[in-house]
C-alpha cells in the first residue's frame, strides 16, 4: 500500500482508504457482523485511513469504527469525520439527501456555527470512543444539498465562527487537519477563497465519467490542498454499467448518460480491461489525489475492488475514455 502525506506532513493517508456510509446501512442494511468484517478485511489489505461522519447511520458507522480501531495503535492509522450536521433524538428518520436503513434513532439538524461545530467534534469522540480524530470535513456545505437560500445562510454560519472553531479545534490538536466534503465543486472553490483548509473529499466529481472537477484538482495540487477521491462509480453506473435502472448522482441514469457509459466500457473491454477497473485506477493518476474512498457493503466487494486496481490499463486507453466523460 502506498502513503501519501498532508497537511504539510502532518498526517499520512494509505492511497485506498475506506469510506463508511455503507457499514451505518446506507440504501440496505448493514449487520454489524458484516461491517466489521469488511473493517478488518480493508485492514488486512493494508488500508490504514478510514472515513466516516455522524450521518452515516445517525452514528452508527461512527460507533462501528470506534469499536473496531479500539484495539489498534493510535499511530497506526488515520480517520477523519465530519461536522455540519448535529444528532438529535429522533423515533422516526429525518428526510435528507439519502436513506439508511435501521439507522439509530436520532435525526440530524444542519448546524455549521462556532458552538455547532464544536460539540459536533464532542459528540464525535464520544460515540468513537476514541482519543483522537485527524481530519475533520464540513459536510454537504454547498448548493448540492441545500437551497440558495440556505446555503447562503449556512455559509454566514460558517464565517461567523464555523471557520474559527475549525482553526482552533486544528491549532490545540483536537484535530490534525480540516476540509470541506462535499458533491459541489462551485463551494470548493468558494471555501478555498474564504478559508485555509488542509484538504476536500470531492464526490463523484473526478471520476472516470465525471471530469468536472478536474480543474479545482489542479488548483489544489498548486495550491497544496489534497484532494480524497469519493464517489468513485458515480452512485453505481461505472460499477454496474449502462443496464437498465442504473444510477448516476444519486438518480436513475439519462440515456446520455448511459450511452457515455457503454462507450467507455467497449473501450476499456477491447483494452482487455473492465469498466470497473478504469473507474478504480483513474482518480489516483491525479498527483493532488491524496487517496481514494472505497465504499463498499461486503468483504467480497472490498477485495474484488483491491484486485482490480492492480491491473493498471495501458497509457493509450485513458485518452480514448476521457473523450467520452464529463468536462467542466
Amino acid at each position: 500500500m502506498k502513503f501519501n502525506t498532508i497537511a504539510n506532513s502532518r498526517l499520512k493517508l494509505s492511497q485506498i482508504g475506506l469510506g463508511t456510509g455503507p457499514l451505518g446501512g446506507l440504501y440496505v442494511e448493514s449487520p454489524r457482523e458484516t461491517a466489521m468484517q469488511v473493517l478488518e478485511a480493508a485492514w488486512q489489505r493494508g488500508i490504514r485511513y478510514f472515513d466516516t461522519a455522524p450521518f452515516y447511520g445517525f452514528g452508527l458507522a461512527e460507533r462501528r469504527v470506534g469499536d473496531f480501531l479500539q484495539g489498534k495503535s493510535s499511530e497506526d492509522w488515520t480517520l477523519s469525520t465530519k461536522v455540519g450536521r448535529l444528532l438529535k433524538p429522533n423515533s422516526s428518520s429525518s428526510p435528507d439527501i439519502a436513506a439508511f436503513v435501521n439507522a439509530l434513532k436520532f435525526g440530524a439538524e444542519f448546524d455549521y456555527t462556532y458552538d455547532g461545530i464544536m460539540r459536533s467534534i464532542e459528540d464525535s469522540y464520544a460515540r468513537l470512543g476514541l482519543t483522537k480524530i485527524d481530519v475533520a470535513y464540513v459536510h454537504d456545505i454547498g448548493q448540492f444539498a441545500h437551497s440558495a437560500e440556505m446555503n447562503e445562510h449556512y455559509l454566514g454560519q460558517l464565517e461567523n465562527g464555523g471557520f474559527r472553531a475549525l482553526d482552533e479545534l486544528r491549532s490545540t490538536g483536537a484535530i490534525k487537519a480540516w476540509g470541506i466534503g462535499v458533491n459541489d465543486v462551485a463551494i470548493c472553490h468558494d471555501i478555498m477563497a474564504r478559508a485555509d483548509l488542509d484538504c476536500i473529499l470531492l464526490a463523484g466529481r473526478y471520476t472516470l465519467l465525471d471530469r468536472s472537477g478536474a480543474e479545482l484538482v489542479a488548483q489544489c495540487g498548486a495550491r497544496g490542498v489534497a484532494i480524497i477521491a469519493g464517489g468513485v462509480f458515480n452512485s453505481g453506473i461505472l460499477a454496474t454499467g449502462a443496464t437498465e435502472g442504473a444510477y448516476f448522482d444519486y438518480q436513475p441514469a439519462s440515456s446520455e448518460i448511459k450511452a457515455r457509459v457503454a462507450t467507455m466500457d467497449d473501450i476499456a473491454q477491447t483494452r482487455g480491461h473492465s469498466l470497473i477497473q478504469a473507474a478504480l485506477q483513474f482518480p489516483i493518476q491525479a498527483p493532488a489525489v491524496a487517496s481514494m474512498l472505497l465504499g463498499v457493503d461486503s468483504v467480497d466487494k472490498l477485495q474484488s475492488n483491491m484486485n482490480d486496481l492492480v491491473q493498471p490499463l495501458p497509457d493509450s486507453a485513458w485518452a480514448d475514455l476521457e473523450r467520452h466523460a464529463l468536462q467542466g
